[in-house]
């Protein structure tokens, strides 16, 4: 019955005079999601709306999975077109649509006309009233509700007339692509892909990072931490995935430093090394996992002492986060059966059984005076060896 879908949009829509340019980010969103799935598509900007034509032979399920992953989308409505706008031709069009859509025709409803095609002689309030009696007519145990209806039928007069009832939602957000790029130093964990999630939905397009110790991390460790850039990935579209292999500098690290000292000065290279790849990769800020207090490295003096070795800004969007708050959002976006594996990360092999929760940036400085030998050269092996995969 279905093959076209109106595509409501948020905050898009106070963008103002530059809201075209927002719109047509998310056209092209919606068509880069709509190229993975079979059948034939046309997206359209009309007068302050877009709309998605089913042009073949398409799976609705498949279609709308593929939309409700597009951030920029708060609603998606399947619709009838119908090209007469007589109230006979309205009528009957919104009489057929609820003989199909719906199979009980006891419930309440109301009429609720959009007139934008603003020379339609008939007024919005005189169309409600006209369908509204003809749709009585047609089905006697049906009874109006202005308030809180059951059935909310829309009708819009356009160039054409469309019929909905029904609003899909979606992921709401900005358009990925309007917000430039940011590195997210991806673990295996449930907080570090929530938090690429979460940025990407203000419209800031991904690279990833990711730290590897082999042998003290597993392939199956390594493989989970792609599996869960790819359900990133469907959000944010294609991510490069940065895999650094860390064991020398993680092992040189536990030689020279005071054991309580070792998370801290380990997170301090990775930020050291993912904002080197985010600069070469023309990023503008990093983007981590943490949230205040949930492990010793993510204390505010932690998070003080890490940040002093970034020039870039450090996003945290989870910062205020309950972990039950992350993990739904981790469900929501099926993520979390993946990242509970049991897969051991570099973050979690060389911890101190009593690390230190207040770390002090001078006590922390002095410390790594002692890698001052060998840690340039690790680094730059660190670079050199880096393995990059394209996530689509």
């Amino acid at each position: 019955m279905f093959d076209t879908f109106l595509i409501k949009y948020g905050e898009i829509g106070v963008k103002g005079k530059n809201r075209y340019m927002f719109e047509e980010a998310l056209v092209h969103q919606i068509e880069l999601a709509l190229r993975k799935i079979d059948g034939k598509f046309r997206c359209s900007r009309e007068s302050g709306r877009i709309y998605v034509y089913c042009m073949d032979d398409f799976d609705y399920d498949e279609t709308v999975d593929a939309l409700q992953h597009v951030f920029g989308i708060v609603g998606i409505c399947p619709v009838l077109v119908i090209s007469g706008d007589s109230l006979d031709e309205m009528s009957d069009a919104c009489i057929g649509f609820l003989e199909k859509t719906y199979d009980a025709h006891d419930q309440t409803f109301k009429v609720n006309c959009r007139r934008a095609k603003k020379s339609y002689p008939i007024s919005s309030m005189e169309v409600n009233s006209e369908i509204g009696a003809r749709i009585l007519d047609h089905f006697p145990e049906m009874k109006v509700d202005v308030h809180e209806p059951q059935i909310m039928l829309h009708v819009e007069i356009r160039n054409r007339v469309y019929v909905y009832s029904k609003v899909i939602p979606g992921p709401g957000g900005m358009p990925v692509g309007t917000n430039a790029r940011a590195m997210l130093l991806l673990s295996g964990g449930i907080d570090s892909p929530v938090a690429g999630w979460m940025i990407a939905k203000r419209g800031v397009a991904l690279d990833a990072i990711y730290f590897n110790a082999p042998p003290y991390t597993s392939e199956r460790a390594k493989q989970k931490v792609i599996d869960l850039a790819k359900i990133v990935a469907r959000y944010s579209g294609p991510i490069r995935l940065h895999i650094v292999n860390f064991t020398d500098i993680q092992l040189y690290i536990y030689e020279q430093c005071p054991h309580d000292e070792l998370t801290i000065i380990m997170r301090r290279y990775m930020m050291i090394i993912a904002e080197h790849f985010a600069k070469e990769a023309g990023d503008y800020a990093l983007v981590t996992g943490e949230s205040i207090g949930q492990v010793a490295s993510q204390t505010i003096q932690s998070l003080f002492v890490t940040n002093e070795v970034c020039t870039m800004p450090v996003f945290r969007p989870l910062i205020g986060f309950d972990k039950q708050d992350i993990v739904d959002i981790s469900e929501k976006i099926k993520a979390y059966d993946t990242s509970i594996l049991p897969y051991e990360d570099c973050c979690t092999i060389f911890v101190a059984r009593h690390p230190v929760t207040k770390p002090n940036l001078k006590s922390i400085k002095k410390s790594e005076v002692n890698l001052q030998e060998k840690i340039d050269q690790l680094l730059e092996q660190a670079y050199d060896s880096v393995e990059i995969m394209e996530i689509d």
